[in-house]
């Protein structure tokens, strides 16, 4: 049974930093691609981050380029997203993702339960 478990989410002020991690297991991941997907309130989800597992390459949406950083760590079949300078504007529920998509921004097969990230000005 495949799981995605998030952790790491909290209360930040704005500019401040949160690494969010997202433990996989149930199947060999390698040729996956992993995502990491935003909700806020009265939003729809959209992405925000992906990685090839396999090759390390990595897409990025527009808004967090330079700010924030998905990495893998193959041994301890972690993703990770690290967040910096963050704005009240990133507030969201983060969830990750893993999928065999020929695009990173979808589809994805499997979904973690989400972890609650609040950055207050």
């Amino acid at each position: 049974q495949v799981q995605l478990v998030e952790t790491g989410g909290g209360l930040v002020q704005a500019g401040g930093s949160l690494r969010l991690s997202c433990l996989a297991s149930g199947r060999t991941f390698s040729w996956y691609t992993m995502g990491w997907f935003r909700q806020a309130p009265g939003k729809e989800r959209e992405f925000v981050a992906a990685i090839s597992w396999s090759t390390g390459s990595t897409y990025y949406k527009d808004s967090v380029k330079g700010r924030f950083t998905i990495s893998r760590d193959n041994a301890k079949n972690t993703v990770y997203l690290q967040m910096n300078s963050l704005k009240p504007e990133d507030t969201a529920v983060y969830y990750c993702a893993a999928g065999q998509t020929a695009g990173w921004t979808s589809p994805y097969d499997y979904w973690g339960q989400g972890t609650q990230v609040t950055v207050s000005s």
